[in-house]
């Protein structure tokens, strides 16, 4: 099997950014330890990179709140990209009253934030996904789809048809739409869902797997155990591709009073949840410890940068925000060192130097204070 590429940010530039006017880094190691204080802005400087990739930012935060508070209400970010290819000037930003970010590639317009997943894919671990697994399903069901988005570039695209989709049908159902018309729509919804879900079954088939071999790698954190569930994937079980689109054909038909009165499409991938357990304890991972979920958590997130790695071709640039602190001297070291191993640009954060002293040769500390 042809190992991944190695993929690296060699220079990165952000402009009127949360609480930067102008910062400029030149990462020299593969793994980067932003240190300084609270509030001096080290999150700000991953989410920065989070947008190098498809998506919304690993905040999700809407395009005008990421302007500088003192700025024009315009915000830029750009990098030099060392990658297979050679160096690539990737860059993307927002001028004030754009519907969406702007993406250029070696100075071209870009259709979309996905063009940025063909030369770089962005994965992150921060303190706000803590609650994954006692959170609302939705959070991790947004966590799987941009675990499958970094595997299948085209996923995003087949999310955002479906919600479209499932807008389309809950205003025809709030506004007594004809028969036909919730046929036609229900039609492609059923299509549309399915795709989604084959994709993300896919997904968790191939992590599965990941997770499996790097079980066998002594790493002291938890092996977690994956399923999908719900109305639509337990009733679908077993079917083949075709009667699966039938049967959630059937589910939206037969759903519809139920739907109208409560506002929403009850039935569908859309609902479906993502289940963790605790393998070695046979526990639900949303109940075990603090301690246990952060670990499960991080397991996972290595195991899924291999993953990307091997499907994509190209080593991911990993983010960890205040990762280190919350692990003792062991696990942190464990953690450094299979981050060595799976030779990703890893951009980690912190307030003391200190937890990064075992960080292995060629690991990089950058103190870091606002501009």
């Amino acid at each position: 099997m042809t190992s991944p590429a190695p993929v690296a940010i060699d220079r990165l530039l952000l402009t009127d950014f949360r609480n930067y006017s102008r910062l400029a880094l030149t990462p020299a190691g593969r793994l980067v330890a932003l240190v300084g204080n609270n509030g001096i802005g080290k999150t700000n400087v991953l989410e920065a990179i989070s947008f190098l990739s498809a998506g919304r930012g690993l905040r999700r935060a809407a395009l005008p709140e990421i302007a500088r508070r003192d700025g024009d209400g315009t915000w830029a970010v750009a990098a030099t990209l060392n990658g297979p290819l050679g160096d690539v000037q990737i860059g993307t930003g927002y001028a004030g009253g754009d519907s969406g970010r702007r993406v250029r590639i070696d100075g071209a317009e870009a259709r979309s934030s996905e063009a940025l997943l063909e030369h770089v894919r962005v994965l992150w671990l921060v303190p706000a996904m803590d609650g994954l697994f006692t959170g609302p399903a939705g959070d991790r069901r947004r966590f799987l789809d941009r675990l499958t988005l970094s595997i299948d570039p085209a996923h995003g695209r087949r999310v955002n048809d479906l919600e479209k989709a499932l807008s389309h049908r809950n205003r025809l159902l709030d506004t007594g739409g004809s028969a036909a018309w919730l046929d036609a729509v229900e039609q492609q919804l059923a299509g549309l869902g399915l795709a989604v879900a084959a994709a993300r079954r896919e997904t968790l088939s191939l992590l599965r797997d990941r997770i499996a071999a790097q079980a066998q790698l002594g790493l002291p954190f938890p092996v977690a155990d994956l399923s999908l569930e719900g109305e639509f994937e337990t009733a679908a079980a077993g079917l083949a591709a075709s009667d699966q689109e039938d049967l959630l054909r059937r589910q939206l038909r037969d759903g519809r009073a139920r739907d109208r009165a409560a506002g929403r499409t009850l039935s569908g991938p859309h609902r479906t949840d993502l289940s963790v357990i605790h393998q070695a304890k046979q526990m639900p991972a949303g109940l075990a410890s603090t301690g246990e979920q952060k670990a499960l958590l991080i397991g996972l997130i290595l195991a899924h940068a291999d993953l990307t790695a091997a499907v994509s071709g190209l080593t991911p640039i990993l983010l960890l925000d205040e990762v280190a602190a919350h692990l003792d001297p062991g696990r942190r070291k464990a953690l450094f060192s299979r981050l060595v191993g799976l030779d990703c640009q890893v951009f980690m954060t912190g307030t003391d130097a200190q937890l990064f002293a075992d960080l292995p040769e060629g690991g990089e500390i950058v103190p870091l204070g606002a501009t």
